[in-house]
């Protein structure tokens, strides 16, 4: 699974990193791990980086500084926005300026004053690159959709006399190593659906809520029903429930898993349930 333009938009992308002084790297702020190419980091070896967690406002308020301690302890920049409001956009500059200082230093002691820095702007598809550039920018200089796959070429975009931005397509990683990253993506949307079982997502989806944000699960879907000997599964039973409340059955009152699936999901993406995080960062 790794479609001809993304392999292309690899090869373009290491032919743009030579004219790159920083590598802006957008990861969705509930899995901000899994978001992440490996690439990248190879990409943009010996580069200014930062690191945004993009879609903040979705993510456990908690789990976002524990993870902007992670990346910084790492050696990156980190920032926490949300492109669709504009928070956070506004101390863009000032990061990237305290992460190119040294360039910034370099230019004015050869003489070179004001040449923009030139920032690439990368990650997976669907994580809101071109809804940050055009925050950013002031202006719709990048094309938006909320489905993976919208930016097919790369493209220049000014944003000021300081900042010069690339615009990427979004690029996943050749496979998955790990079928839980697989799972985690397709629960925020970085894949597409029409490839996605909707009732496994949603079943992963009302386990870890059930594990994790209980309070916030129950207070949307009610609390969880307790299994009977007939029937053991309480995730089952819970969407059967679910499903009730929202009408979602067919003839005979049947239930309706693919509608309800397609609904928590929704719920989920939309931030309907609360904040919600999926991954926590290990300790360094």
């Amino acid at each position: 699974w790794y479609p001809g333009h993304m392999t292309k938009a690899k090869r373009q992308m290491q032919e743009d990193i030579k004219l790159i002084d920083l590598v802006i790297e957008l990861v969705d702020a509930r899995v901000p791990l899994s978001s992440r190419n490996p690439d990248i980091d190879d990409l943009g070896k010996n580069k200014a980086r930062l690191i945004l967690l993009n879609k903040s406002d979705l993510a456990d308020d908690a789990q976002n500084e524990k993870w902007i301690e992670y990346f910084k302890a790492k050696g990156y920049h980190a920032l926490k926005i949300n492109s669709k409001n504009k928070s956070g956009i506004k101390e863009i500059n000032n990061v990237v300026n305290e992460a190119c200082k040294e360039k910034i230093e370099r230019d004015r002691k050869r003489g070179i004053k004001n040449r923009p820095v030139r920032a690439m702007v990368v990650g997976i598809p669907n994580v809101g690159k071109s809804t940050f550039i055009n925050s950013l920018a002031g202006k719709t200089a990048a094309k938006t959709g909320n489905k993976p796959g919208v930016t097919r070429g790369n493209q220049w975009i000014k944003i000021d006399k300081q900042l010069e931005l690339l615009d990427t397509p979004g690029i996943l990683w050749p496979k998955f190593d790990d079928e839980a990253i697989g799972m985690k993506l397709a629960c925020v949307g970085s894949i597409s659906d029409e490839v996605l079982n909707m009732q496994e997502i949603a079943y992963h989806l009302l386990s870890y809520g059930k594990a994790n944000y209980n309070q916030l699960f129950e207070a949307r879907y009610g609390a969880v029903p307790q299994p009977d000997d007939e029937r053991d599964n309480e995730i089952v039973l819970w969407m059967e429930n679910i499903a009730r409340q929202r009408g979602c059955l067919k003839r005979g009152a049947e239930t309706d898993f693919d509608k309800v699936s397609a609904q928590i999901t929704d719920d989920f993406r939309s931030g309907r349930i609360g904040k919600v995080s999926l991954e926590v960062p290990k300790q360094a």
